[in-house]
């Protein structure tokens, strides 16, 4: 279970990223997460949104170079060491993780993290098999 990251090439420049989400708000599309990493010339906004598929025609339409990648959208515990549990799991099954950034739902007493790993199948088993709640495309229209 995966949901679709969209990771958009915008300029370095102000306004930039306002443009981005004023395309979006435009369109009635809702950020779930967003992640920017950013170099000198141009940043790579990293974004988990509710309908991915009219986004990335959205994206298209208006000129923007992106790509979307798979990744795994996990509910921890929002408690202090919640994230550990996750990291010790993968690390014990050595997948090695990419990277992480967090969103956030309405929902009381969980915390959601999304990961980009090696082997999302190997992340899913391994996972499940310790009862780490994955959520996919279709759970993110409920948040």
């Amino acid at each position: 279970m995966t949901v679709k990251q969209i990771s958009v090439f915008v300029e370095n420049k102000p306004g930039r990223l306002a443009e981005f989400a004023d395309l979006l708000r435009k369109n009635q599309i809702d950020m779930r997460a967003l992640s920017i990493a950013e170099a000198k010339d141009f940043g790579i906004l990293r974004v988990i949104v509710d309908n991915s598929y009219e986004t990335a025609c959205l994206l298209k339409e208006s000129g923007y170079v992106f790509s979307i990648t798979p990744v795994l959208a996990v509910a921890i515990p929002d408690e202090a060491g919640g994230l550990c549990d996750i990291l010790h799991i993968l690390q014990e099954n050595e997948i090695n993780l990419e990277y992480t950034y967090a969103f956030i739902s309405r929902k009381k007493d969980l915390a959601y993290m999304i990961l980009r790993v090696q082997d999302n199948d190997k992340a899913i088993e391994v996972l499940g098999e310790h009862g780490v709640q994955l959520i996919g495309q279709d759970d993110l229209t409920e948040f």
